[in-house]
């Protein structure tokens, strides 16, 4: 497929620049950048006091009386023995409250340090950090379809994210690289993410050794000594319902034992991984992530933890996932709720679809979840730009549409200016009755910030789109990541440290064959 060419950056009559590098300016000056969202929006709850208790006790007694398996990872039953709870083969029983009490050693919230200090990010309390799709297979953009990821792929989008203000953090495996070996792609992912980007990332999970080599290179990067900081977040998954694998439990103890995050996330669908029911979901989510963070206490009293779901519905007549359901949103304001009361960080939500392209069913399923992850008060949003297709695929143009309507929910998330300025009392008390206000001197002082500018939405006439070249928003996202990828610049990088990493990373791939697990 050919490039698509922009009538916007050379069109008959047309400046360049011009108008257009009028309206990126002040789209950029409309909303502030930040290094995380600071929400002054009051979470919604959902649940009276006497309901959220009732899931709380349902949890429990699942965790009491149906158990979690740990599966074939002996010391993790170890250490549940010798904290209290009944062990019976590689299922564990706990006593009622156990969990909760031990959780309460992790922090209320945690600060992850980036490369570059000012990208540092705050996780937890009225906090709010938006981080890119993770673990798609499959990469598609306009001009090349739908194909399988490549580590070239993977290094774009990181290049991509490090550029969009509104996206926090680096993420982790923003897309699968299938042309590197599964047992050495991890050492050039987190490569990836520190060398060309110096926002905050997340490890990998797949091997607890892969996890130790996601902290080495971060040792390396962060100058040779981590001085005990928490650098790294990791995505662990239970095996809903009800287990823990062995590869994410071993995964878990690495990190928490160096003192990195885990975010202990449930993974379901309700309907086939829990009941059909948000209570239902609710209770059997709430038991698995307190057992699983209850898990990294054990191993490391005070390690940083979050609490993490993943929860959506599904088609009970195909059995295909579902998302931007309403009670998909239920479920965010719920758990997000219950993780409060836990006193730990929340994650989930994001921009999910099940549609195949960035079209209206997108851009509908999109919104009708980031709006409920939001207004939830949620700590950690993962998949917060570029998922499509139920996850299978991270979409180049979504992940531009999606960081650009992140940049609104800052604005959502914060208080109405009630300043004398936003009360706007001299623009009344100037303005004759019945005329606009478009000339007062109010509107002209502050029209450059009073609205946030879409950077890629068009609101011009329809002439002025047809003479612009009646691009769809698809296609000027399109002619965005293209044009951002051309003007990248790596972000600095002692040559010392560049050369220690690539030294680690062929020294670990030399250790070992090339393998598919």
């Amino acid at each position: 497929m050919s490039d698509v060419q922009s009538p916007r950056a050379a069109g008959p009559g047309r400046r360049s620049g011009g108008r257009a590098a009028r309206q990126a300016l002040r789209a950029a000056n409309s909303t502030a950048t930040q290094p995380y969202l600071k929400r002054t929006l009051p979470p919604l709850e959902v649940l009276n006091e006497a309901d959220a208790t009732q899931l709380e006790d349902n949890a429990d007694t699942i965790l009491s009386d149906v158990g979690i398996a740990f599966q074939d990872f002996p010391e993790a039953l170890d250490l549940w023995r010798d904290a209290g709870a009944r062990v019976d083969g590689d299922v564990v029983y706990f006593p009622k409250g156990l969990c909760r009490e031990i959780v309460q050693s992790a922090p209320s919230e945690f600060t992850q340090h980036a490369r570059n200090p000012e990208r540092s990010v705050r996780i937890g309390g009225s906090n709010t950090v938006f981080a890119p799709n993770y673990g798609s297979p499959f990469v598609t953009d306009l001009d090349n379809g739908r194909r399988y990821g490549t580590i070239e792929d993977f290094e774009n989008i990181v290049k991509l994210v490090y550029q969009l203000p509104h996206l926090h953090h680096s993420g982790g495996t923003v897309c699968e690289p299938v042309d590197v070996p599964v047992n050495k792609r991890h050492l050039d992912m987190v490569y990836a993410h520190l060398r060309y980007s110096d926002k905050p990332l997340m490890g990998s999970v797949t091997a607890a050794e892969r996890a130790v080599d996601s902290i080495e290179l971060c040792r390396i990067a962060f100058g040779g000594d981590l001085q005990d900081r928490t650098v790294l977040t990791s995505l662990i998954n239970a095996s809903s319902p009800l287990g823990w694998d062995a590869t994410m439990l071993g995964a878990a103890t690495e990190y928490a034992k160096a003192n990195q995050a885990c975010i202990i996330s449930p993974f379901i669908l309700a309907g086939a991984m829990s009941p059909v029911t948000v209570a239902g979901l609710a209770a059997q989510a709430l038991a698995e992530a307190l057992s699983g963070m209850a898990y990294t206490q054990l191993v490391r009293p005070g390690a940083p933890v979050v609490f993490g779901t993943f929860a959506t519905s599904m088609s009970m007549a195909t059995g295909a996932p579902t998302f931007g359901t309403p009670e998909a949103s239920m479920a965010i304001y719920v758990m997000a709720q219950l993780a409060r009361r836990t006193g730990l960080p929340f994650r989930s939500g994001g921009m999910f679809t099940a549609s195949k392209v960035p079209d209206s069913q997108a851009a509908y399923e999109s919104a009708s979840t980031i709006i409920p992850t939001v207004q939830a008060g949620a700590n950690f949003v993962l998949h917060a730009a570029g998922w499509i297709e139920g996850g299978l695929a991270v979409s180049l143009e979504k992940l531009i549409l999606d960081a650009d309507q992140l940049g609104m929910m800052g604005v959502l998330t914060g208080n109405i200016d009630v300043s004398e300025n936003g009360q706007a009392m001299d623009a009344f008390m100037t303005n004759d009755r019945g005329q606009h206000f478009l000339g007062t001197a109010h509107t002209l002082k502050n029209f450059e910030t009073a609205f946030v500018r879409s950077t890629e939405a068009d609101n011009d006439s329809y002439e002025a789109w047809i003479e612009n070249g009646s691009l769809t928003a698809a296609q000027r996202a399109n002619i965005t990541w293209k044009k951002m990828l051309n003007d990248y610049v790596e972000p600095a990088l002692d040559p010392a440290i560049i050369a220690e990493m690539d030294a680690y990373i062929a020294k670990r791939k030399a250790e070992m064959p090339d393998g598919i697990g």
